[in-house]
């Protein structure tokens, strides 16, 4: 831990202020957001059913339920107490967000089973991001597992398991999903207090519970 802390602060200054604006672009609040647009202009054809605006409705919907909603919960938090940072630096401050966001993941993923207007595969993607959550909040008792390592990881293996289910290229998709998840991932060593152990673990995290959501869906 000590020598990560010295290499972060050795970090050059313009490098760590990027590294932040990577760690806020990619919040791991908004790649559920992410991955429903890059669908919904990937594969346009599979959101036919959904009448003129609609999909883009639905997802700010997504944005609602997996970013607006449990973002408001933690800025309550915050302000009534019973956490001392919106930033989430201890392992007890994510308890309550982690059970939170587990509600709200769930039931994105319970509605998506019941949609005929959209792509299938996005049961896939909702059931492995409401899976982390409570594999999360059991890791969290033991160390501070990166919730943005989870994210990148979740958005990564899912684009990867659409690379393999359909029948277009997506060599561009996967290439930029794991250049995105690297950058993220390294932007956590630069600017948070994440041990190589917090980070792998939580990439990890985010690819086997899309693995697993996939061989139970399919």
């Amino acid at each position: 831990m000590n020598e990560q802390v010295i290499e972060q602060y050795n970090a050059p200054a313009a490098l760590k202020v990027i590294a932040k604006v990577i760690s806020y672009i990619f919040h791991p609040l908004f790649i559920p957001t992410y991955v429903y647009f890059f669908l919904t202009q990937a594969f346009p054809y599979e959101f036919s059913g959904m009448l003129g605006s609609d999909a883009g409705f639905r997802t700010i919907v997504v944005f609602i339920n997996t970013a607006f909603f449990p973002g408001v919960a933690v800025f309550l938090l915050w302000r009534l107490k019973f956490i001392e940072s919106i930033f989430l630096k201890s392992q007890k401050e994510r308890i309550a967000p982690y059970m939170i966001v587990m509600v709200f993941y769930w039931w994105l993923w319970y509605l998506s089973k019941n949609f005929t207007d959209q792509p299938f595969e996005l049961r896939v993607f909702f059931l492995g991001t409401f899976l982390t959550t409570p594999v999360a909040l059991v890791l969290n008792n033991f160390f501070k597992i990166s919730m943005h390592a989870i994210g990148v990881g979740c958005a990564a293996a899912f684009i990867a398991i659409l690379a393999f289910v359909k029948s277009v290229d997506m060599t561009a998709a996967v290439a930029v999903s794991l250049l995105i998840a690297g950058l993220v991932c390294t932007a956590r060593f630069l600017v948070s207090d994440h041990t190589n152990r917090d980070v792998y673990a939580g990439l990890i995290l985010g690819i086997v519970c899309q693995l697993v959501a996939a061989y139970f869906t399919f």
